[in-house]
């Protein structure tokens, strides 16, 4: 089971368009996918058309006392083989209970330590905020996927998502591999493309050397929660996923052939 955590600490660049796009890549290719919403806002929730109110079962039932199995919150999706959990809006509460409540820092590795077996790749969709739920994904994470928006200033929250990604790989004594992707990006614009530049020129190959281009098609992320009509991917915004995702699975084999 590989888990990757999908994070930036500055909103709107993408991050749950990205969690559902290489999900729903990784379930076409035949692989069990989980997909976690990490983020009080519930924008992976909402995709799925589940309604808020009254609040659905999901994450906060992991921090519960006895805490829930990941595999009792999961629910079934459209597309085969992608399976969802929910956020709740009550996620935001968990920093302050976690002062009180010990253990709550450990939760989500635990959850997921013992839901081995279950899906094949786990992706976590993490809020724009750097606090007990994204330190616990980034601690119990394979690999973090950095969604950038190819404009100047999205480069200051990545140069903090790397250093905190860099900080978390010290702490746990493991490599935490890093996979930034540019998102959002309009070749038209001189901004766009001097973005993308100084992002590989400063991070080398920890850059994609592609970029997710804007697509109307996928500005909605609830498109991408219906099934495929094909095996390819419709439109340019989803076959730069593919293609990222190819990528990703590449260094991510390169990595598990280094532990070896």
């Amino acid at each position: 089971m590989r888990i990757w955590a999908v994070a930036n600490q500055k909103g709107g660049v993408g991050k749950t368009t990205t969690t559902l796009a290489l999900g729903r890549g990784l379930a076409t290719q035949g692989h069990r996918v989980l997909l976690i919403d990490l983020d009080p806002h519930s924008s992976l929730t909402r995709a799925f058309g589940v309604p808020l109110d009254p609040p659905p079962q999901g994450v906060l039932e992991l921090f519960g006392a006895p805490p829930a199995e990941l595999i009792t919150l999961a629910h079934h999706s459209s597309i085969p083989g992608l399976d969802y959990v929910c956020a709740q809006a009550a996620l935001a509460t968990l920093e302050r209970r976690s002062a009180n409540q010990p253990g709550l820092g450990l939760a989500l590795q635990n959850a997921l330590a013992r839901h081995q077996g279950q899906h094949d790749y786990i992706l976590l969709d993490c809020a724009p905020t750097l606090g007990l739920l994204m330190i616990n994904a980034l601690a119990a994470a394979d690999r973090l996927i950095i969604p950038t928006q190819a404009e100047p200033l999205a480069l200051h929250g990545l140069d903090g998502m790397v250093r905190t990604g860099e900080m978390v790989e010290r702490s746990r004594r493991r490599p935490l591999p890093m996979s930034i992707l540019p998102t959002l990006f309009d070749r038209r614009t001189r901004a766009g493309n001097e973005t993308v530049k100084l992002m590989q020129d400063k991070h080398g190959q920890r850059v994609w050397e592609d970029a997710i281009p804007v697509d109307t098609r996928i500005c909605n992320a609830a498109s991408l929660t219906v099934p495929p009509q094909s095996e390819d991917y419709p439109g340019r915004g989803l076959a730069a996923y593919r293609r990222a995702l190819e990528w990703i699975l590449a260094d991510d084999a390169q990595q598990m052939e280094r532990a070896a």
